[in-house]
């Protein structure tokens, strides 16, 4: 087997970048491996073509697309403040070792796999969590100091990990533990290939990957760490739950005898309150008024079919008045700051989808919550009653 020395880096360190280059210089490796995939690695190389504004809208996984922007924004905005490129120190890795003719191995997993596992891993609380977190440091960036030598050092990053477990254990577990465990993997096969192999790591992943190449038989199966995450679908769960909770509260109302304008009023507060937070939340996303409007109109039924949602409505309507173009997405990744960022049309596009599905969300849980006191009556013997009236009924059918 061949020796593996592994350097951990920060993403956006001009340090990094020296050190890295003195490693190669120092150890000779004949193989340098780097945490890139082949599509980052592409993007790193600028050999990557754009994908198209309808595949975006077609595969309609906006909110997690957003998450993914906006993480890459506040990486870059650090990156700018000590005036390096994100990713840099694994560019001048490349670059010095083709430079040098020594090959290059990409041992990352594959940035989709792993957006989706860390998207579907996650519970309902740590995305609101994540939501929060990412909301505070998209408002407070500019304010803060960053040393990001600081960031590398052992103790620091045992730190950072533990904090980031307690906040999202699941996200934890698909970001980093089973990237080290992947990384040890491609490393370890590496290894048999290679006499001399100069790993160049965020430090994140340092001492996890060491671990693992230390004591190959704890590695997880690989299988594990590349397959699709097998979730509940709470969303069509949830959306098929609301469904049955609306038709038996009409059915309810009509059958307790309470009078035709209370049933009336369930339904135009049912489109109301739908209506109005969807639009209200697509227009605190700078969309365009005629993207609220659609999304006003269809939310009231999208709200009780759970395989289809406002957002993607707003979305398109949006994409039809802003025309985003398939630039846009080198864009996104150029911005310097959150409002220029705002004015890029795909963007526009993606958070008009996801606020006006939260808005959506959101009526549906003030619709339920709220409804009884808006109506002036009182549920228990509304549904007493409605039940009563409904099972006279049905005995009379069959009496």
């Amino acid at each position: 087997m061949g020796e593996i020395r592994i350097i951990g880096t920060a993403h956006v360190s001009a340090k990094s970048i020296e050190e890295v280059k003195e490693a190669i210089e120092d150890f000779q490796p004949d193989l340098v491996a780097v945490e890139l995939d082949r599509g980052r690695y592409a993007a790193l190389k600028r050999q990557i073509a754009d994908p198209s504004v309808s595949e975006v809208l077609e595969a309609k996984n906006f909110t997690q697309l957003l998450v993914q922007w906006i993480l890459a924004y506040l990486q870059r905005k650090v990156g700018l403040d000590v005036g390096v490129e994100p990713g840099a120190e694994m560019k001048a890795a490349v670059e010095d070792a083709e430079s040098r003719g020594i090959s290059v191995g990409l041992i990352d997993r594959d940035i989709r796999i792993t957006l989706r596992r860390f998207w579907r891993s996650l519970s309902l609380l740590e995305k609101f969590r994540m939501f929060y977190a990412l909301a505070v440091s998209v408002a407070t960036i500019d304010e803060e100091e960053i040393d990001v030598e600081a960031l590398k050092q052992q103790d620091m990053i045992t730190l950072a990990l533990q904090e980031f477990r307690k906040f999202s254990p699941n996200g934890a577990r698909a970001l980093i533990d089973e990237r080290d465990a992947y990384l040890a993997y491609q490393l370890h096969d590496l290894s048999g290939q290679h006499q001399r192999i100069l790993a160049v790591l965020g430090a994140g992943h340092v001492q996890g990957v060491k671990g693992f190449l230390a004591a190959p038989q704890t590695l997880p199966p690989i299988e594990s760490l590349t397959a699709d995450v097998k979730t509940r679908p709470w969303g069509l769960i949830f959306g098929i739950g609301v469904t049955c909770l609306f038709i038996f509260l009409l059915t309810a109302i009509a059958f307790s005898g309470v009078g035709i304008d209370i049933l009336v009023s369930a339904l135009i507060y049912w489109v109301m309150i739908h209506g109005v937070l969807t639009a209200a939340f697509t227009l605190v996303a700078r969309g365009h008024p005629i993207s609220a409007l659609a999304g006003f109109g269809v939310s009231w039924m999208t709200a009780l079919n759970p395989l289809i949602a406002a957002g993607w409505f707003a979305a398109l309507v949006e994409a039809k008045i802003r025309k985003p173009a398939p630039s846009d997405f080198r864009k996104i990744f150029e911005t310097e700051s959150f409002g220029e960022m705002m004015h890029i049309p795909l963007f526009r596009v993606v958070l008009v989808a996801a606020l006006a599905n939260l808005g959506s969300t959101l009526g549906t849980i003030i619709y339920f919550v709220f409804i009884f006191p808006v109506l002036g009556i009182d549920p228990g013997v509304l549904f007493a009653q409605g039940l009563s009236n409904m099972w006279a009924f049905i005995q009379g059918l069959f009496s």
